[in-house]
């Protein structure tokens, strides 16, 4: 059976421009056109998206999903690789979740220290102003600190 792009779109949830462009850059394999220009794709393609699509959703960039694709078409190599990448993307989500409790526990003592009463002796607006009344200087927000440490 064939698929056009949305049917494609519809059935591995992606928008037909994301579609697009996974075909532009080699992601999914480019699509079979009809004799009037539309994109056929096939199940292959299918569950090629599929995977694509799950392995953003595990917050894998777009580099490790060409290498994990490039390893999944090759039945006989090595996993090891794969453990690798995976390892990589674990590593990254949990110092994502340290840096988020880190944030938490701010907010929270935030919280605790505000005592109500009127904006110009709030504490929180206090501590928002003044950085070094932090408790901690690793709250970085999480895609901030992602981005400079993918640099």
């Amino acid at each position: 059976m064939e698929y056009s792009i949305g049917q494609l779109g519809k059935l591995t949830h992606t928008k037909v421009p994301t579609v697009r462009y996974y075909e532009e850059i080699g992601l999914i394999t480019a699509a079979r056109r009809s004799e009037g220009g539309q994109r056929r794709f096939d199940q292959a393609s299918v569950r090629r998206l599929g995977f694509v699509r799950h392995a953003r959703e595990l917050g894998f960039t777009l580099d490790a999903i060409r290498q994990l694709l490039s390893l999944a078409d090759r039945p006989t190599a090595s996993c090891e690789p794969v453990d690798g990448i995976v390892q990589q993307q674990l590593h990254e989500v949990d110092q994502r979740l340290a840096r988020l409790q880190a944030i938490r526990q701010e907010l929270q003592r935030m919280l605790d220290e505000c005592s109500g009463g009127s904006a110009s002796d709030c504490r929180i607006l206090e501590v928002l102003a003044d950085h070094s009344l932090c408790l901690t200087k690793d709250h970085d927000h999480p895609e901030s600190a992602t981005r400079r440490s993918v640099v």
